[in-house]
């Protein structure tokens, strides 16, 4: 899934998730990765989740880990009470300061490493076949965390019929939310790519407030209203403003938005159709990516994306397919270090990384790529940037 991820919405418990993603986003899919990690916060408020800030107990915290990566043998031991020498206990306790900065930095790594590998190729190769790229790089990481699972070392829930026909509709949304990121990301630069996908959380704002009657406070809505002037003035001030990439980018941030909502609505019997009752974030990872094959393959045949991929010369490249490739795995990577990042912190610690890692992509994308600016534009993106950070410290308080 690709960005940026993030990863943005609330979930079922009231926590709110911040596009990690999103910038799906990472684009989109990044900051799709980024969204499901905060399914995981229910089984881990079933496994000793004591505080928004998710404190645990040490032998909590050793089965929380263990749900998901099962080779833990540290957390194991720690949970059982086993005995540990006092070179063991000083190794563990450096291991756990060092926890948050090293996972929290792979996270960040992964998020804006996937987004810029993406616009390399939809850009600086010209690539026009969005839907093919998705579906390799959905295809990767199908085949690792499968394998993974296999091996044992993550947690799968068994896929079955009932689940997948639940699953269905939350998956065409997904779908339409990774290509619509992936062509929107084609035409826009990635610092406006980010102010627009503020727009994600005013829509899933207001759904939340029709569907589920979930009344935000007063400062989230003035920061809303930030986000809404900011995404204007980006607009009227960017340089390379391209309607077609704006327009794409519009139904990202309402296919995100309904992807959220759509998610909330069937995770609850999504869960009841599990043998273990729950369905955590590698098993969404799964489930996302492996459905989303066949309906890429029938859009690219409806669209007729496999004549353009049968004469593109780019696809001839041996580094066309090493960035491609790079870009997937760093997608997938998000999935993972999310999860890590959010289990050796917090929801707080998480969402506020999230909104401040959108600084570093924004900076990147505007100089990797040598986007033309104007002294307006540099200011609305800074303004949409303080307002997303505005944002995520009003869902704390």
């Amino acid at each position: 899934m690709s960005s940026d991820f993030k990863l943005d919405t609330i979930n079922r418990h009231g926590y709110e998730e911040h596009e990690i993603s999103q910038l799906n986003g990472e684009v989109a899919s990044s900051g799709a990765r980024s969204r499901l990690a905060f399914r995981m916060l229910d089984d881990a408020e079933k496994e000793g989740l004591r505080s928004i800030n998710g404190t645990m107990s040490t032998k909590e915290h050793g089965s929380f880990n263990d749900r998901f990566f099962r080779g833990d043998r540290a957390a194991t031991s720690e949970s059982i009470g086993l005995p540990i020498r006092d070179g063991a206990k000083c190794e563990n306790g450096s291991a756990r300061r060092s926890g948050p900065l090293v996972s929290g930095t792979a996270y960040c790594i992964s998020s804006c490493s996937m987004i810029l590998l993406n616009k390399v190729v939809l850009s600086s190769y010209n690539f026009r076949a969005g839907i093919s790229l998705m579906f390799y790089q959905n295809l990767i990481s199908s085949v690792i965390v499968a394998v993974l699972g296999l091996c044992g070392v993550v947690s799968v829930e068994k896929l079955n019929w009932k689940l997948i026909r639940v699953w269905i509709p939350v998956n065409i949304i997904f779908v339409g939310m990774l290509v619509s990121g992936m062509y929107s990301l084609r035409y826009i630069n990635i610092a406006m790519v980010t102010i627009l996908k503020n727009v994600t959380n005013i829509l899933t704002a207001i759904g939340e407030l029709y569907i589920f009657r979930k009344h935000q406070n007063q400062k989230v809505w003035v920061a809303m209203f930030l986000m809404i002037i900011s995404a204007i003035s980006g607009g009227i001030t960017d340089l390379s403003f391209d309607s077609v990439g704006y327009a794409w980018q519009f139904l990202n941030c309402v296919l995100t938005a309904s992807y959220s909502l759509t998610l909330r609505q069937v995770m609850d019997k999504a869960k009841q159709l599990t043998r273990s009752g729950s369905l955590n974030e590698v098993s969404m990872v799964l489930l996302n990516n492996l459905l989303s094959l066949p309906f890429a393959i029938f859009s690219i045949l409806l669209f007729g994306e496999w004549q353009y991929i049968v004469n593109a010369d780019v696809i001839r490249m041996p580094m066309f397919w090493v960035v491609a490739t790079a870009s997937g795995l760093f997608g997938l990577a998000i999935s993972f270090t999310s999860m890590w990042f959010l289990h050796q912190t917090g929801p707080t610690t998480y969402s506020l990384v999230g909104s401040l890692n959108k600084i570093p992509i924004s900076i990147a994308g505007l100089l990797v790529f040598n986007v033309p600016l104007s002294v307006p534009n540099i200011f609305s993106i800074l303004f949409g940037l303080f307002a997303g950070i505005f944002f995520a410290r009003a869902k704390m308080s």
